[in-house]
């Protein structure tokens, strides 16, 4: 049995489940530092059932999608819609049914640490991930709300294995497999969730290797939206191959 108040606090930090005697033993140590790790660890386990239930609750579109059979159930999502510069990218995510990941999110509530952690679970995870790019070329001959949609399609392509429900994220897809449309559902679904942090993380490292290659712009830190720098180096240098020419204010300095 550990006796130092050291050894209570690692074993606590690191447990995840106590047994009825090991809390009966920690909840009569009477020293100070062994009650503050008790506490600790007992915010730790409500914070991770907080999360469990709103696993639970973001998994109602999925629950919904087996009950009418389906099995693969891939979560699609776009990031990048608004920036002055670089790709559309999406996302296409089919998490198996029991897969254990907590924290699940729309990507733009997530801390970036969280984020990353997040993507490597879901990397590791996930039964297939699909990715799809627009560049700044395509999205300026046919719009940026079907530059968005080509590249879900091409992110559902690019799975591994094919998906036989689609949870959409605000729209539908010319594509033959039974789909919803869900709005706001990066935040609604754990499938959306997930194809929403695999998209902005990938789309980020893009954006901060054109930030060494365009180290004015800034789009290591901006991902390419108009920031102050970024807009005083536009008007300083003009444009990059990257930048989207129809939105303004871009289309000024073409």
């Amino acid at each position: 049995m550990m006796d130092s108040i050291k050894e209570i606090k690692e074993y606590l930090s690191t447990i995840t489940q106590l047994s009825e005697t090991e809390m009966t033993t920690f909840q009569q140590d009477s020293r100070k530092g062994v009650q503050q790790a008790l506490r600790q660890y007992e915010k730790r386990q409500q914070k991770q059932a907080e999360l469990a239930i709103k696993c639970f609750e973001m998994s109602e579109f999925e629950r919904h999608a087996r009950q009418q059979g389906a099995r693969l159930i891939a979560g699609i999502d776009e990031v990048g819609r608004g920036p002055l510069a670089g790709p559309v990218v999406a996302a296409a995510v089919i998490l198996p049914e029991n897969h254990g990941i907590l924290g699940l999110d729309d990507s733009k509530k997530l801390s970036e640490k969280k984020r990353l952690a997040l993507y490597e679970e879901i990397c590791t995870c996930a039964l297939a991930i699909g990715v799809g790019e627009i560049t700044a070329k395509v999205i300026d001959e046919v719009n940026i709300y079907q530059a968005s949609k080509l590249a879900m399609c091409q992110a559902v392509e690019n799975l591994t294995v094919k998906p036989d429900h689609l949870l959409i994220d605000a729209m539908y897809l010319d594509l033959p497999i039974a789909q919803d449309k869900i709005i706001k559902g990066d935040a609604r679904s754990v499938s959306i969730a997930a194809a929403s942090i695999v998209a902005k993380t990938i789309r980020d490292q893009q954006m901060a290797e054109y930030g060494k290659q365009y180290p004015e712009f800034d789009f290591e830190h901006n991902a390419g939206y108009g920031t102050k720098k970024h807009l005083a180096a536009l008007a300083s240098t003009g444009i990059t191959p990257i930048h989207r020419k129809t939105f303004a204010p871009v289309k000024q300095y073409c």
